[in-house]
């Protein structure tokens, strides 16, 4: 197997141990020995990839980051009516926590560790989401009197929520 490639393997081991671990325990919980077990590595090939614990976090955090807005785009593209693009993405973006640890563990990484600088896709989320309700709204899609703001708000709090719970218990 050539050396690039098995440095890829080595590299998606850890970051799906890592995030196997974050996602069970949490950062604050995981020993970098836990990482270590699980994905088979030696401490050595650990820090050829990332430089600490945190880094491997931030990379986590990242690559979540990027799937939010391949799913919105695989979305946007279709041509349907802006209600039904938007509980589409939701329930997508329901159905990727849900299945995809890498995911799963960087958005809590992001909302509870290193959300600062990796946080500006919750507000591309709700935006988009109101912006998407306000057409709708245009449409004659939902009720009269409904406050698109106050409904991306609402779904995108509930779908995090929903998230937030499902990972505490």
């Amino acid at each position: 197997m050539p050396q690039q490639r098995r440095a890829q393997l080595t590299r998606r081991a850890i970051v799906v141990a890592a995030a196997e671990e974050f996602d069970r325990h949490g950062y604050d919980a995981v020993p970098l020995s836990a990482i270590l077990q699980r994905s088979g590595v030696t401490k050595g090939a650990f820090y050829f990839h990332f430089s600490s614990k945190e880094s491997l976090a931030l990379d986590l955090v990242r690559l979540q980051a990027r799937r939010w807005p391949r799913l919105q785009h695989s979305w946007l593209r279709r041509e349907l009516d802006p209600l039904s693009i938007a509980v589409g993405m939701l329930n997508d973006a329901a159905r990727l926590l849900e299945q995809d640890v890498v995911v799963r563990a960087g958005t809590r990484l992001a909302r509870h560790r290193i959300a600062a600088a990796e946080e500006s896709h919750e507000l591309e989320w709700e935006s988009l989401l109101r912006d998407l309700l306000r057409r709708s709204s245009a449409n004659g899609l939902l009720r009269p009197g409904v406050d698109p703001a106050v409904v991306a708000r609402v779904a995108y709090t509930a779908m995090v929520g929903a998230y937030a719970i499902g990972a505490v218990s």
